[in-house]
């Protein structure tokens, strides 16, 4: 591909570097790591947290970088240097073109929590309504071809637009993705063709990363600039940003559609919880419909319902949408029932490492737990340090028992961690070995008890310095259950 055909439209300076004869180079790939770089690719230097890529644009040419696309110029490049005002946006948009093929829909949820479980039910809706359709997201990559279990919420735009292509010439029409705000910030997104975008919910999060709130908020609502005018936005009625973001997708140009209580594109109208579904009356379209969520936790009609908006408002009918609500099988470490004791105690296992996120899922099982809540959470380290009394104060607030202990500790020391928690959580038991907490509270079931472990949901590792141990919260519930399903039987016997 030519460099002109790659770099498009992009702003003038390029635009006049290009009619300089740089037009004409031959570009065989795209990078923004000189460490791939390979003959023939385009090197595009983007400013990063720890370097600037610019410092490693000398590396990329002597591996046989074809150009450079910069922030500014470089002296003693040997290759034309096309010079942007926004190099990760240039990646997105260059990527994009150079790939070519995505699956003809997508479409992509921002908000705090919710995302992996919209985007999980949005790909089994569509499934149901005979559509070949995938899921992007914090677990991974599924599709009718593959189940690929990953790390990243939002791909680097490269990796992604790779990825859209595979899943295009899989035959797979509909895909939907999560929308991080690291993504947006980083215009990761910039270059998928959406059809549709979605808000769930803000709460507090990545403030390591955002300075404040308000521009963690602004971060999300960017994905309602990279729709088309017009484009169906589905959004969360319910929540005390959603005004905030209707205001910002109307502001953008975009068609409202409002989902929740309060909604008027779908309304719910009752919730009936049971220990393992609810049950849901909702209103759309002048008609009346019967749902039934074969999850738990208030916050699971919320995402399916987000969902439904996205089906529906992706040419999917009502009657179908509402109807495959009942098929749905929840995401990897989304208040997933993993075993249940002898004595019928329940246990699950939730990603909830935020604030908000804690909240819910431990008012969400309080409907249908006669005894005890039983949680057993941390926090990651090297990351917002201010959430971590905050989780302790609503760990205590809404359970009944509370054990802290290690989430991902990286690069901190795992009792400093766990002390900054301790301090707002009275009455906790701190126990720092995770495996050692999870049995202890097994131990500690009785009849119509509850147990969350939360934090780490799907994760099949944990992080300690910059290692990552085997660790799977469902094996370690699971062994603790049936360790001690053992032990009663002995004592029984």
């Amino acid at each position: 591909m030519k460099l002109r055909d790659l770099a498009g439209e992009i702003d003038r300076h390029v635009a006049e570097a290009l009619q300089g004869g740089a037009g004409e180079v031959d570009v065989s790939g795209i990078s923004a790591d000189s460490r791939r770089i390979a003959p023939g690719d385009l090197f595009v230097a983007v400013a990063g947290v720890k370097a600037d890529g610019a410092g490693f644009a000398a590396d990329a040419v002597s591996k046989g970088a074809a150009a450079v696309v910069s922030a500014h110029p470089l002296e003693g490049v040997s290759v034309p240097v096309l010079v942007t005002s926004d190099p990760r946006r240039f990646l997105a948009l260059a990527a994009a073109r150079f790939f070519g093929a995505q699956p003809e829909c997508m479409v992509a949820v921002t908000g705090t929590a919710g995302k992996t479980s919209v985007v999980s039910f949005t790909r089994q809706i569509w499934a149901f309504a005979g559509l070949k359709a995938a899921q992007i997201g914090t677990t991974g990559v599924i599709s009718p071809e593959r189940d690929d279990y990953g790390s990243l919420t939002t791909p680097d735009p490269v990796s992604l637009m790779t990825l859209l292509a595979e899943l295009a010439g899989e035959g797979v029409t509909h895909a939907a993705m999560e929308a991080s705000s690291h993504g947006l910030d980083q215009s990761r997104l910039d270059g998928v063709r959406l059809a549709a975008g979605a808000f769930t919910n803000l709460g507090r999060d990545h403030m390591d990363y955002h300075p404040t709130v308000e521009d963690y908020f602004a971060a999300k609502m960017r994905l309602f600039d990279l729709l088309p005018k017009g484009s169906p936005a589905i959004i969360f009625s319910d929540d005390e940003w959603s005004k905030r973001a209707v205001e910002a997708a109307r502001a953008a140009g975009q068609d409202v559609r409002t989902v929740g209580r309060s909604g008027t594109f779908i309304t719910v109208k009752r919730v009936e919880h049971l220990r393992d579904a609810q049950m849901a009356e909702v209103h759309h379209g002048g008609d009346i419909y019967e749902v039934r969520v074969p999850l738990a936790g208030d916050f699971q009609i919320s995402n399916a319902l987000v969902a439904a908006g996205f089906a529906i408002s992706t040419g999917v009918k009502p009657s179908v949408a509402f109807e495959a609500l009942g098929k749905l099988k929840g995401a990897p470490g989304r208040l997933e029932l993993v075993g249940k004791a002898v004595n019928g105690a329940l246990a699950y296992v939730d990603y909830a490492h935020k604030p908000d996120a804690l909240a819910n899922v431990l008012a969400s099982v309080r409907p249908f737990t006669s005894g005890r809540i039983v949680v057993v959470f941390g926090c990651g380290g090297d990351r917002d340090k201010g959430k971590r009394p905050i989780m302790g104060e609503i760990a205590t607030r809404y359970a009944d028992v509370v054990i802290v202990t290690d989430d991902n500790p990286r690069s901190e020391v795992a009792e400093t961690i766990r002390s900054e928690i301790m301090t707002a959580a009275p009455g906790a038991t701190e126990i720092g070995d995770r495996r050692e907490a999870i049995r202890h509270a097994v131990a500690l079931l009785k009849s119509g008890d509850t147990l969350i472990v939360a934090g780490k949901g799907h994760e099949e590792g944990q992080i300690v310095g910059s290692t990552v141990l085997p660790f799977s919260d469902h094996e370690e519930v699971r062994d603790a259950l049936r360790d001690g399903d053992a032990q009663n039987h002995r004592e029984v016997s």
